[in-house]
């Protein structure tokens, strides 16, 4: 992939083309799903990412804005971050499009496992936890993590129905990664989650 930047709004952004859904019965992605920690280090087209971007939590509903995986309370709190070979950046559901967060490989500091740093895609979960009003700080990261899980199963279910692999993790080295992405304090990283082509 070689993806264009353009300058919006002082932000380098890089537009996703439209999605193109796979076509699956959900029994059938429900039997290959599974989890897999060999890749092949091809890399992603611009189709394929934006693909599994709007299966992860794109906006499936224009007027609502409503997203493919559920949020509690609607916070929307779980930010996607997609971590690739030329650089990281946030993505962004509403104009299903991505914004650069920093032009470096930081593949390998998204988990301690060897794998994620030759996969073509590794997507990182982070939660901001000043968007959480009116939930106590104890339930926070509970909360979290379970909207962080619905995307971590769209995205299983993608990848099952287009041929693709998948892992999702928790062993991270949280503090090191937040530094690398600059994210807050509020901002939570609370599952990755690598993707590429399986080893044939």
């Amino acid at each position: 992939m070689d993806p264009i930047l353009i300058e919006a709004a002082g932000d380098s952004m890089l537009q996703l083309p439209m999605p193109i859904p796979t076509s699956m019965a959900l029994d059938q992605a429900l039997k290959r799903r599974r989890s897999t920690r060999e890749f092949v280090p091809d890399t992603f087209s611009l189709e394929a990412l934006s693909a599994l971007l709007w299966a992860a939590c794109g906006v499936n509903r224009e007027q609502q804005g409503g997203r493919t995986a559920p949020s509690a309370h609607d916070w929307k709190e779980t930010e996607v971050y997609v971590v690739l070979a030329d650089a990281a950046y946030r993505y962004e559901p509403r104009k299903h499009c991505l914004f650069l967060v920093k032009r470096a490989d930081l593949r390998a500091l998204t988990g301690l496992q060897d794998f994620v740093a030759i996969a073509p895609v590794n997507l990182v979960y982070v939660a901001d936890f000043d968007r959480m009003t009116e939930a106590d700080a104890g339930d926070r990261p509970f909360l979290a993590g379970a909207d962080s899980a619905f995307i971590a199963q769209n995205v299983y279910l993608h990848c099952a129905s287009a041929g693709l692999a998948t892992v999702v993790r928790a062993s991270i080295d949280r503090r090191a990664l937040a530094q690398a992405l600059g994210l807050r304090q509020a901002q939570r990283i609370t599952l990755a989650q690598t993707v590429g082509y399986p080893k044939p």
